[in-house]
Protein backbone atom coordinates (compact mmCIF):
# COMPACT_ATOMS: atom_id res chain seq x y z
CA UNK A 1 0.00 0.00 0.00
CA UNK A 2 1.10 3.52 -0.80
CA UNK A 3 1.10 6.20 2.23
CA UNK A 4 -1.83 7.90 0.38
CA UNK A 5 -3.84 4.90 2.20
CA UNK A 6 -1.75 5.56 5.96
CA UNK A 7 -4.17 7.31 8.34
CA UNK A 8 -1.79 7.55 11.10
CA UNK A 9 1.95 7.24 10.62
CA UNK A 10 4.01 7.45 14.23
CA UNK A 11 7.88 8.31 13.66
CA UNK A 12 10.19 8.22 16.62
CA UNK A 13 7.52 8.62 18.67
CA UNK A 14 9.01 9.31 22.47
CA UNK A 15 7.44 9.44 25.62
CA UNK A 16 9.32 10.82 28.70
CA UNK A 17 7.96 11.47 32.36
CA UNK A 18 10.00 12.92 35.36
CA UNK A 19 13.22 12.53 33.57
CA UNK A 20 12.94 8.56 32.27
CA UNK A 21 11.90 7.36 28.81
CA UNK A 22 8.59 5.39 28.91
CA UNK A 23 8.41 5.21 25.09
CA UNK A 24 11.69 5.25 22.71
CA UNK A 25 11.40 5.80 18.84
CA UNK A 26 8.42 3.87 18.15
CA UNK A 27 7.26 3.51 14.39
CA UNK A 28 3.84 2.69 14.03
CA UNK A 29 1.20 2.49 10.99
CA UNK A 30 -2.63 2.30 11.08
CA UNK A 31 -4.25 2.29 7.76
CA UNK A 32 -7.85 2.71 6.44
CA UNK A 33 -10.19 -0.13 6.06
CA UNK A 34 -7.34 -2.05 8.63
CA UNK A 35 -6.85 -3.00 12.23
CA UNK A 36 -2.70 -2.28 13.57
CA UNK A 37 -2.31 -3.91 17.22
CA UNK A 38 -0.25 -2.79 19.52
CA UNK A 39 0.88 -5.68 21.80
CA UNK A 40 2.81 -5.98 25.14
CA UNK A 41 2.57 -6.74 28.82
CA UNK A 42 1.50 -4.44 31.80
CA UNK A 43 4.05 -1.63 31.59
CA UNK A 44 5.11 -1.57 27.84
CA UNK A 45 4.04 1.78 26.98
CA UNK A 46 1.17 0.53 25.01
CA UNK A 47 -1.82 2.78 25.92
CA UNK A 48 0.51 5.92 26.68
CA UNK A 49 1.57 5.75 23.31
CA UNK A 50 -1.61 6.14 22.08
CA UNK A 51 -2.81 8.74 25.00
CA UNK A 52 0.44 10.61 23.86
CA UNK A 53 -0.34 10.73 20.41
CA UNK A 54 -4.27 12.56 20.99
CA UNK A 55 -2.64 14.99 23.55
CA UNK A 56 -4.17 12.77 26.87
CA UNK A 57 -0.51 11.73 28.35
CA UNK A 58 -0.80 12.47 32.13
CA UNK A 59 0.51 15.43 32.82
CA UNK A 60 4.21 16.44 33.00
CA UNK A 61 4.83 14.13 30.31
CA UNK A 62 6.74 14.87 27.36
CA UNK A 63 5.92 14.06 23.87
CA UNK A 64 8.60 13.85 21.06
CA UNK A 65 9.06 12.45 17.45
CA UNK A 66 5.89 12.80 14.99
CA UNK A 67 2.27 11.77 14.75
CA UNK A 68 0.55 12.67 11.87
CA UNK A 69 -3.09 11.82 11.23
CA UNK A 70 -3.59 12.06 7.56
CA UNK A 71 -1.53 14.99 7.02
CA UNK A 72 -1.72 16.62 9.97
CA UNK A 73 0.74 17.08 12.85
CA UNK A 74 0.05 16.13 16.53
CA UNK A 75 2.57 16.44 18.14
CA UNK A 76 3.36 20.07 19.72
CA UNK A 77 -0.04 20.93 18.88
CA UNK A 78 -1.99 23.05 21.77
CA UNK A 79 -4.35 21.36 23.88
CA UNK A 80 -7.56 23.27 22.01
CA UNK A 81 -6.59 22.12 18.62
CA UNK A 82 -5.75 18.74 20.47
CA UNK A 83 -9.59 18.61 22.06
CA UNK A 84 -11.11 19.87 18.32
CA UNK A 85 -9.03 16.83 16.71
CA UNK A 86 -10.36 14.22 19.32
CA UNK A 87 -14.33 15.63 19.00
CA UNK A 88 -14.35 15.21 15.15
CA UNK A 89 -11.86 12.96 14.00
CA UNK A 90 -10.49 10.17 16.47
CA UNK A 91 -12.68 8.14 18.80
CA UNK A 92 -11.57 6.19 21.72
CA UNK A 93 -12.95 2.59 23.39
CA UNK A 94 -10.96 1.89 26.85
CA UNK A 95 -11.16 -1.25 28.55
CA UNK A 96 -13.32 -0.61 31.53
CA UNK A 97 -16.90 1.52 30.18
CA UNK A 98 -17.49 2.94 33.34
CA UNK A 99 -14.70 5.06 33.17
CA UNK A 100 -16.61 7.21 29.67
CA UNK A 101 -20.31 6.65 31.42
CA UNK A 102 -21.42 8.59 34.25
CA UNK A 103 -23.29 6.31 36.68
CA UNK A 104 -26.25 9.16 37.66
CA UNK A 105 -26.78 9.54 34.05
CA UNK A 106 -29.25 7.44 31.14
CA UNK A 107 -27.60 6.84 28.44
CA UNK A 108 -29.49 9.29 26.60
CA UNK A 109 -28.29 11.76 28.51
CA UNK A 110 -24.71 10.90 27.71
CA UNK A 111 -25.19 10.69 23.98
CA UNK A 112 -27.36 14.53 24.10
CA UNK A 113 -24.19 15.99 25.79
CA UNK A 114 -21.54 13.93 23.35
CA UNK A 115 -23.72 14.77 20.04
CA UNK A 116 -23.88 18.31 20.87
CA UNK A 117 -19.84 18.23 20.74
CA UNK A 118 -19.32 16.13 18.19
CA UNK A 119 -21.72 16.67 15.52
CA UNK A 120 -22.96 19.80 16.47
CA UNK A 121 -26.95 17.96 16.95
CA UNK A 122 -29.47 19.86 18.93
CA UNK A 123 -33.07 19.08 19.02
CA UNK A 124 -34.89 15.98 21.23
CA UNK A 125 -36.14 14.57 18.33
CA UNK A 126 -33.37 14.85 15.75
CA UNK A 127 -31.08 13.52 18.74
CA UNK A 128 -33.29 10.41 19.89
CA UNK A 129 -33.42 9.44 16.23
CA UNK A 130 -29.37 9.76 16.10
CA UNK A 131 -29.22 8.01 19.19
CA UNK A 132 -31.14 4.95 17.90
CA UNK A 133 -29.10 5.16 14.95
CA UNK A 134 -25.68 4.72 16.57
CA UNK A 135 -27.27 2.69 19.11
CA UNK A 136 -28.31 0.42 16.61
CA UNK A 137 -25.50 0.22 14.48
CA UNK A 138 -23.40 -1.71 17.65
CA UNK A 139 -25.28 -4.61 17.05
CA UNK A 140 -28.16 -3.66 20.15
CA UNK A 141 -31.58 -5.04 19.47
CA UNK A 142 -33.64 -2.98 22.14
CA UNK A 143 -31.71 0.46 21.54
CA UNK A 144 -34.84 2.27 23.16
CA UNK A 145 -34.25 0.69 26.01
CA UNK A 146 -30.95 1.14 25.90
CA UNK A 147 -30.88 4.58 25.65
CA UNK A 148 -33.37 4.96 28.73
CA UNK A 149 -30.82 2.80 31.15
CA UNK A 150 -28.55 3.94 33.42
CA UNK A 151 -25.43 1.79 32.88
CA UNK A 152 -25.78 -0.48 36.13
CA UNK A 153 -28.88 -1.57 34.36
CA UNK A 154 -26.89 -3.16 31.24
CA UNK A 155 -24.54 -5.73 30.95
CA UNK A 156 -20.64 -5.53 30.49
CA UNK A 157 -21.26 -6.68 27.00
CA UNK A 158 -23.67 -3.64 26.31
CA UNK A 159 -21.85 -1.39 28.45
CA UNK A 160 -18.92 -2.06 26.09
CA UNK A 161 -21.79 -1.23 22.88
CA UNK A 162 -22.71 2.01 24.14
CA UNK A 163 -19.10 2.87 24.48
CA UNK A 164 -18.18 2.01 20.72
CA UNK A 165 -21.20 3.85 19.47
CA UNK A 166 -20.22 6.87 21.11
CA UNK A 167 -16.94 6.63 19.87
CA UNK A 168 -18.66 6.08 16.46
CA UNK A 169 -20.23 9.74 16.63
CA UNK A 170 -18.86 12.21 14.66
CA UNK A 171 -17.60 9.78 11.80
CA UNK A 172 -14.22 9.32 13.29
CA UNK A 173 -11.42 7.91 10.81
CA UNK A 174 -9.65 6.79 13.30
CA UNK A 175 -10.54 4.58 16.50
CA UNK A 176 -8.42 4.00 19.05
CA UNK A 177 -9.03 0.70 21.21
CA UNK A 178 -7.54 0.12 24.61
CA UNK A 179 -8.05 -3.39 25.83
CA UNK A 180 -11.62 -3.17 24.64
CA UNK A 181 -12.53 -7.25 25.74
CA UNK A 182 -10.43 -7.79 28.34
CA UNK A 183 -12.14 -9.33 31.25
CA UNK A 184 -15.26 -10.26 29.46
CA UNK A 185 -16.84 -12.98 28.73
CA UNK A 186 -16.03 -14.98 25.79
CA UNK A 187 -19.18 -14.76 24.22
CA UNK A 188 -19.72 -11.60 24.94
CA UNK A 189 -15.77 -10.78 23.68
CA UNK A 190 -16.04 -12.38 20.56
CA UNK A 191 -19.43 -10.60 19.74
CA UNK A 192 -17.04 -6.94 20.62
CA UNK A 193 -14.08 -8.38 18.37
CA UNK A 194 -16.39 -9.04 15.21
CA UNK A 195 -18.34 -5.22 15.83
CA UNK A 196 -14.88 -3.75 15.45
CA UNK A 197 -14.08 -5.57 12.58
CA UNK A 198 -17.18 -5.23 10.98
CA UNK A 199 -16.47 -1.71 11.83
CA UNK A 200 -13.61 -1.26 9.77
CA UNK A 201 -14.59 -3.75 6.80
CA UNK A 202 -17.81 -1.32 5.86
CA UNK A 203 -16.06 2.01 6.82
CA UNK A 204 -12.91 4.07 5.85
CA UNK A 205 -12.56 3.35 9.75
CA UNK A 206 -9.05 2.65 10.85
CA UNK A 207 -8.07 0.92 14.42
CA UNK A 208 -5.60 0.97 16.46
CA UNK A 209 -6.47 -1.81 18.89
CA UNK A 210 -4.01 -2.17 22.28
CA UNK A 211 -4.23 -5.47 23.86
CA UNK A 212 -1.76 -8.05 26.02
CA UNK A 213 -3.53 -10.82 24.55
CA UNK A 214 -2.17 -12.73 20.95
CA UNK A 215 -5.46 -14.43 21.15
CA UNK A 216 -7.33 -11.38 20.05
CA UNK A 217 -4.44 -10.29 17.48
CA UNK A 218 -5.37 -13.13 15.88
CA UNK A 219 -8.66 -13.13 15.56
CA UNK A 220 -9.15 -9.27 13.98
CA UNK A 221 -5.86 -7.66 13.63
CA UNK A 222 -4.55 -7.11 9.97
CA UNK A 223 -0.83 -5.72 11.14
CA UNK A 224 0.85 -5.76 14.39
CA UNK A 225 3.52 -3.83 16.50
CA UNK A 226 5.27 -5.72 19.62
CA UNK A 227 6.35 -3.86 22.36
CA UNK A 228 8.74 -4.34 25.45
CA UNK A 229 9.09 -2.23 27.52
CA UNK A 230 8.61 0.96 25.07
CA UNK A 231 10.87 -0.19 22.79
CA UNK A 232 9.60 -2.23 19.57
CA UNK A 233 10.76 -5.83 19.25
CA UNK A 234 8.72 -6.88 16.41
CA UNK A 235 6.20 -5.70 13.70
CA UNK A 236 4.64 -6.56 10.49
CA UNK A 237 1.64 -8.36 9.08
CA UNK A 238 -0.23 -10.65 11.67
CA UNK A 239 0.40 -13.36 9.63
CA UNK A 240 3.65 -13.44 9.27
CA UNK A 241 4.61 -12.64 12.80
CA UNK A 242 2.27 -14.96 14.47
CA UNK A 243 3.95 -17.75 12.04
CA UNK A 244 7.30 -16.90 11.96
CA UNK A 245 7.69 -14.73 14.94
CA UNK A 246 11.49 -13.32 15.07
CA UNK A 247 11.51 -12.04 18.51
CA UNK A 248 12.04 -14.39 21.34
CA UNK A 249 9.39 -11.64 23.39
CA UNK A 250 7.07 -12.42 20.50
CA UNK A 251 7.41 -16.21 20.97
CA UNK A 252 6.87 -15.59 24.86
CA UNK A 253 3.89 -14.26 24.58
CA UNK A 254 2.17 -16.56 21.94
CA UNK A 255 3.23 -19.63 24.30
CA UNK A 256 1.27 -18.17 27.32
CA UNK A 257 -2.11 -17.96 25.40
CA UNK A 258 -3.95 -20.86 26.90
CA UNK A 259 -4.73 -23.86 24.30
CA UNK A 260 -7.26 -25.91 25.08
CA UNK A 261 -6.21 -28.62 22.38
CA UNK A 262 -3.04 -28.89 24.30
CA UNK A 263 -4.49 -28.79 27.91
CA UNK A 264 -7.02 -31.95 27.19
CA UNK A 265 -3.93 -33.89 25.61
CA UNK A 266 -1.54 -33.45 28.44
CA UNK A 267 -1.62 -33.93 32.06
CA UNK A 268 -4.52 -31.58 33.73
CA UNK A 269 -4.64 -30.32 37.23
CA UNK A 270 -3.75 -31.76 40.22
CA UNK A 271 -5.11 -34.59 40.57
CA UNK A 272 -4.92 -35.99 36.79
CA UNK A 273 -3.11 -39.52 37.90
CA UNK A 274 -6.01 -39.83 40.67
CA UNK A 275 -4.14 -38.57 43.87
CA UNK A 276 -7.09 -38.05 46.21
CA UNK A 277 -9.53 -39.53 44.73
CA UNK A 278 -9.91 -41.96 47.83
CA UNK A 279 -10.14 -39.00 50.36
CA UNK A 280 -13.37 -37.64 51.82
CA UNK A 281 -15.09 -34.73 50.10
CA UNK A 282 -13.59 -31.03 51.43
CA UNK A 283 -16.53 -29.87 49.92
CA UNK A 284 -19.95 -31.54 49.56
CA UNK A 285 -23.19 -29.80 48.54
CA UNK A 286 -26.38 -31.26 47.22
CA UNK A 287 -29.64 -28.97 45.66
CA UNK A 288 -27.81 -25.52 46.99
CA UNK A 289 -30.35 -22.93 46.06
CA UNK A 290 -30.11 -18.97 46.53
CA UNK A 291 -32.32 -16.41 46.43
CA UNK A 292 -31.87 -12.43 45.92
CA UNK A 293 -35.20 -10.56 47.29
CA UNK A 294 -35.81 -7.57 45.33
CA UNK A 295 -38.36 -4.94 44.86
CA UNK A 296 -41.48 -6.53 43.32
CA UNK A 297 -39.73 -10.18 43.60
CA UNK A 298 -36.98 -12.42 44.07
CA UNK A 299 -34.70 -13.51 41.45
CA UNK A 300 -33.46 -17.20 41.74
CA UNK A 301 -29.16 -16.89 41.61
CA UNK A 302 -28.94 -20.47 41.84
CA UNK A 303 -31.33 -23.41 41.69
CA UNK A 304 -30.94 -27.00 42.69
CA UNK A 305 -26.93 -27.34 41.98
CA UNK A 306 -24.83 -29.87 43.35
CA UNK A 307 -20.88 -30.34 43.86
CA UNK A 308 -17.88 -32.48 45.65
CA UNK A 309 -14.65 -31.29 46.01
CA UNK A 310 -11.67 -33.41 47.31
CA UNK A 311 -8.44 -32.52 48.91
CA UNK A 312 -5.94 -31.38 46.65
CA UNK A 313 -8.65 -31.12 43.63
CA UNK A 314 -9.11 -28.00 41.42
CA UNK A 315 -13.18 -27.70 40.40
CA UNK A 316 -14.00 -25.16 37.91
CA UNK A 317 -16.67 -23.28 37.76
CA UNK A 318 -17.39 -21.61 34.70
CA UNK A 319 -20.01 -19.41 33.14
CA UNK A 320 -21.32 -16.08 31.75
CA UNK A 321 -21.85 -13.35 33.59
CA UNK A 322 -24.74 -13.66 35.33
CA UNK A 323 -24.75 -17.30 35.43
CA UNK A 324 -24.24 -17.43 39.25
CA UNK A 325 -20.81 -18.15 39.34
CA UNK A 326 -19.86 -15.78 42.36
CA UNK A 327 -22.88 -16.20 44.10
CA UNK A 328 -21.76 -19.74 44.45
CA UNK A 329 -18.52 -19.24 45.76
CA UNK A 330 -19.98 -16.69 48.30
CA UNK A 331 -22.72 -19.66 49.35
CA UNK A 332 -19.35 -22.03 49.91
CA UNK A 333 -17.83 -19.20 52.13
CA UNK A 334 -21.07 -18.11 53.63
CA UNK A 335 -21.60 -14.96 52.78
CA UNK A 336 -25.31 -15.29 51.49
CA UNK A 337 -28.28 -17.23 52.64
CA UNK A 338 -28.80 -20.14 51.38
CA UNK A 339 -30.99 -23.52 50.82
CA UNK A 340 -29.57 -26.69 50.50
CA UNK A 341 -30.46 -30.56 50.69
CA UNK A 342 -26.64 -31.22 52.09
CA UNK A 343 -24.00 -28.66 52.36
CA UNK A 344 -20.79 -29.57 54.15
CA UNK A 345 -17.65 -28.42 54.96
CA UNK A 346 -15.18 -30.90 55.98
CA UNK A 347 -18.31 -33.15 57.26
CA UNK A 348 -19.74 -30.50 59.09
CA UNK A 349 -22.93 -28.61 57.98
CA UNK A 350 -21.65 -24.84 59.22
CA UNK A 351 -25.17 -23.62 59.35
CA UNK A 352 -26.29 -26.18 61.79
CA UNK A 353 -23.51 -24.55 63.97
CA UNK A 354 -23.52 -21.83 66.96
CA UNK A 355 -22.31 -18.70 65.69
CA UNK A 356 -18.74 -18.78 67.05
CA UNK A 357 -18.29 -22.36 65.75
CA UNK A 358 -20.09 -21.16 62.30
CA UNK A 359 -17.57 -18.20 62.12
CA UNK A 360 -14.77 -21.11 62.80
CA UNK A 361 -15.91 -23.13 60.31
CA UNK A 362 -16.11 -21.03 57.54
CA UNK A 363 -12.84 -19.58 58.63
CA UNK A 364 -11.00 -22.36 56.86
CA UNK A 365 -12.54 -21.23 53.30
CA UNK A 366 -10.00 -18.86 51.55
CA UNK A 367 -10.56 -16.17 48.94
CA UNK A 368 -8.77 -14.56 46.40
CA UNK A 369 -10.77 -12.23 43.61
CA UNK A 370 -10.13 -10.57 40.52
CA UNK A 371 -8.92 -7.67 41.70
CA UNK A 372 -6.06 -7.95 44.39
CA UNK A 373 -6.91 -3.66 45.17
CA UNK A 374 -10.15 -5.18 46.89
CA UNK A 375 -8.23 -7.39 49.56
CA UNK A 376 -5.10 -5.21 49.65
CA UNK A 377 -4.48 -2.23 52.16
CA UNK A 378 -2.58 0.18 49.78
CA UNK A 379 -1.12 1.83 52.89
CA UNK A 380 -0.02 -1.44 54.72
CA UNK A 381 2.85 -3.18 53.64
CA UNK A 382 2.48 -6.67 51.90
CA UNK A 383 3.43 -8.72 55.20
CA UNK A 384 0.35 -6.65 57.25
CA UNK A 385 -2.09 -7.61 54.78
CA UNK A 386 -0.50 -11.32 54.32
CA UNK A 387 -0.68 -11.67 58.29
CA UNK A 388 -3.53 -9.49 58.69
CA UNK A 389 -6.01 -12.70 58.83
CA UNK A 390 -4.34 -14.41 61.51
CA UNK A 391 -3.95 -10.95 64.06
CA UNK A 392 -7.90 -10.96 63.14
CA UNK A 393 -8.21 -14.65 64.38
CA UNK A 394 -6.21 -13.94 67.19
CA UNK A 395 -4.50 -17.35 66.24
CA UNK A 396 -0.69 -16.33 66.62
CA UNK A 397 1.72 -13.86 68.40
CA UNK A 398 3.97 -11.64 66.23
CA UNK A 399 6.67 -13.70 66.11
CA UNK A 400 4.60 -16.53 64.79
CA UNK A 401 2.55 -14.21 62.35
CA UNK A 402 6.12 -13.21 60.90
CA UNK A 403 7.13 -17.06 60.56
CA UNK A 404 4.32 -18.35 59.09
CA UNK A 405 4.05 -14.71 56.53
CA UNK A 406 7.41 -15.90 55.16
CA UNK A 407 6.44 -19.25 54.31
CA UNK A 408 3.21 -18.28 52.90
CA UNK A 409 5.55 -16.13 50.40
CA UNK A 410 8.02 -19.12 49.85
CA UNK A 411 4.27 -20.76 48.89
CA UNK A 412 3.42 -18.23 46.21
CA UNK A 413 7.31 -18.26 44.86
CA UNK A 414 7.49 -14.33 46.39
CA UNK A 415 11.11 -13.70 48.25
CA UNK A 416 10.33 -12.91 52.06
CA UNK A 417 11.98 -9.82 51.27
CA UNK A 418 8.91 -8.38 49.60
CA UNK A 419 6.99 -8.26 52.98
CA UNK A 420 8.26 -4.71 53.80
CA UNK A 421 6.81 -3.49 50.20
CA UNK A 422 3.85 -1.50 49.52
CA UNK A 423 1.31 -2.98 47.22
CA UNK A 424 1.97 -0.36 44.46
CA UNK A 425 5.42 -1.62 44.39
CA UNK A 426 4.82 -4.84 42.63
CA UNK A 427 3.63 -5.79 39.81
CA UNK A 428 -0.09 -6.76 38.63
CA UNK A 429 1.30 -10.75 38.97
CA UNK A 430 2.76 -10.08 42.24
CA UNK A 431 -0.05 -8.32 43.75
CA UNK A 432 -1.99 -11.01 42.63
CA UNK A 433 0.46 -13.91 44.69
CA UNK A 434 0.17 -11.78 47.62
CA UNK A 435 -3.64 -12.48 47.55
CA UNK A 436 -2.95 -16.05 47.15
CA UNK A 437 -0.66 -15.82 50.19
CA UNK A 438 -3.27 -14.27 52.03
CA UNK A 439 -5.75 -16.62 51.49
CA UNK A 440 -3.43 -19.20 52.64
CA UNK A 441 -2.26 -17.78 55.64
CA UNK A 442 -4.86 -20.07 57.89
CA UNK A 443 -4.12 -22.80 55.86
CA UNK A 444 -7.35 -23.05 54.45
CA UNK A 445 -9.20 -26.92 53.66
CA UNK A 446 -11.06 -24.78 50.86
CA UNK A 447 -9.55 -22.42 48.49
CA UNK A 448 -12.35 -20.11 46.58
CA UNK A 449 -10.43 -18.14 43.75
CA UNK A 450 -13.05 -16.07 41.77
CA UNK A 451 -11.86 -14.95 38.85
CA UNK A 452 -8.25 -14.59 39.75
CA UNK A 453 -6.37 -14.26 36.15
CA UNK A 454 -9.21 -12.60 34.31
CA UNK A 455 -7.59 -9.55 34.36
CA UNK A 456 -3.77 -10.10 34.31
CA UNK A 457 -1.43 -10.18 30.82
CA UNK A 458 -1.26 -13.91 29.49
CA UNK A 459 2.54 -14.09 30.72
CA UNK A 460 2.01 -13.13 34.17
CA UNK A 461 -1.20 -15.23 33.94
CA UNK A 462 0.36 -17.85 33.55
CA UNK A 463 2.68 -17.74 36.10
CA UNK A 464 -0.06 -17.01 38.65
CA UNK A 465 -1.67 -20.70 37.24
CA UNK A 466 1.35 -22.66 37.73
CA UNK A 467 2.02 -20.81 41.43
CA UNK A 468 -1.62 -21.85 41.93
CA UNK A 469 -1.38 -25.24 41.21
CA UNK A 470 2.22 -26.05 43.30
CA UNK A 471 0.37 -24.33 46.08
CA UNK A 472 -2.37 -26.89 45.56
CA UNK A 473 0.06 -30.02 45.35
CA UNK A 474 2.35 -28.76 48.26
CA UNK A 475 -0.43 -27.82 50.93
CA UNK A 476 -3.02 -30.47 49.29
CA UNK A 477 -6.30 -27.76 49.92
CA UNK A 478 -9.11 -27.98 47.76
CA UNK A 479 -9.57 -25.14 45.19
CA UNK A 480 -12.78 -23.79 43.45
CA UNK A 481 -11.49 -21.76 40.55
CA UNK A 482 -14.37 -19.72 39.05
CA UNK A 483 -13.78 -18.14 35.57
CA UNK A 484 -15.48 -17.41 31.98
CA UNK A 485 -12.34 -18.55 30.49
CA UNK A 486 -12.43 -22.14 29.17
CA UNK A 487 -9.10 -22.29 28.15
CA UNK A 488 -7.42 -21.13 31.91
CA UNK A 489 -10.12 -24.06 33.16
CA UNK A 490 -9.03 -27.06 30.71
CA UNK A 491 -5.32 -26.10 31.41
CA UNK A 492 -6.06 -26.20 35.52
CA UNK A 493 -9.02 -28.10 36.68
CA UNK A 494 -9.43 -31.23 37.31
CA UNK A 495 -13.28 -30.92 37.15
CA UNK A 496 -15.80 -28.36 35.74
CA UNK A 497 -19.07 -26.85 36.65
CA UNK A 498 -21.13 -25.45 33.42
CA UNK A 499 -23.34 -23.17 34.84
CA UNK A 500 -26.34 -20.96 32.97
CA UNK A 501 -28.80 -18.85 34.51
CA UNK A 502 -28.35 -20.43 37.74
CA UNK A 503 -28.45 -23.74 36.42
CA UNK A 504 -25.87 -26.85 35.89
CA UNK A 505 -25.89 -28.14 32.46
CA UNK A 506 -23.00 -30.11 32.52
CA UNK A 507 -20.48 -31.40 34.78
CA UNK A 508 -17.66 -33.95 35.23
CA UNK A 509 -14.15 -34.49 34.76
CA UNK A 510 -12.69 -31.45 32.60
CA UNK A 511 -11.60 -33.85 29.66
CA UNK A 512 -14.97 -35.36 28.99
CA UNK A 513 -16.88 -32.03 29.69
CA UNK A 514 -14.38 -29.65 27.71
CA UNK A 515 -13.56 -32.16 25.22
CA UNK A 516 -16.60 -34.03 24.48
CA UNK A 517 -19.25 -31.66 25.23
CA UNK A 518 -22.75 -32.82 25.17
CA UNK A 519 -24.82 -28.91 25.69
CA UNK A 520 -24.64 -26.33 23.05
CA UNK A 521 -24.07 -23.73 25.50
CA UNK A 522 -20.99 -25.77 26.13
CA UNK A 523 -20.14 -26.01 22.81
CA UNK A 524 -20.89 -22.28 22.07
CA UNK A 525 -18.48 -21.12 24.87
CA UNK A 526 -15.72 -23.64 23.29
CA UNK A 527 -16.15 -22.07 19.80
CA UNK A 528 -15.68 -18.61 21.29
CA UNK A 529 -12.42 -18.84 22.83
CA UNK A 530 -10.05 -16.37 21.17
CA UNK A 531 -7.45 -18.58 19.02
CA UNK A 532 -4.37 -16.81 17.55
CA UNK A 533 -4.05 -19.30 14.32
CA UNK A 534 -7.53 -20.27 14.01
CA UNK A 535 -8.45 -16.86 11.48
CA UNK A 536 -5.34 -17.70 9.59
CA UNK A 537 -5.76 -20.99 8.77
CA UNK A 538 -9.01 -19.97 7.36
CA UNK A 539 -7.22 -18.05 4.96
CA UNK A 540 -7.56 -14.29 6.39
CA UNK A 541 -5.99 -11.54 7.07
CA UNK A 542 -4.41 -10.32 3.45
CA UNK A 543 -0.74 -9.13 4.54
CA UNK A 544 -0.48 -5.39 3.45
Amino acid sequence: MSTADELLALRGLQVGIAGRSIVTGLDLTVRRGRITALVGESGSGKSITALSTIGLQPPGAEVGGSAVLEGEELVGRSATQLRRIRARRVGTVFQEPGQSLSPVMKVSAVFRDVLAVREDLRGKARVQARTTELLRSVGLPDPDRTAASYPHELSGGELQRVVIALALSGGPDLLIADEPTTALDVTVQRGILELLRRIVDEGEVGILLITHDMGVVGEIADDVVVLRDGEVQETGPVREVLTAPASEYTQELLRAVPRLDEALAGEMGATADGAGADEAPVVRIEGLSVEYQRRGGGHRALDDVSMEVRRGEIHGLVGESGSGKSTWGKALAGLVPTEARLLELDGVDPRSLPRAERRAAYSRVGMVFQNPASSLNPRRTVGWSIGEPLQLAGDVNRLDTARRVREALELVRLPASYSTRLPHELSGGQRQRVSIARALIRRPSLLIADEPTSALDVTIQAHVIEVLRDAIEEARFACVFISHDLAVVGSLADHVTMLRAGRTVEQGPTRSVLGDPQHEYTRTLLASIPNPERRLREGGPTAA
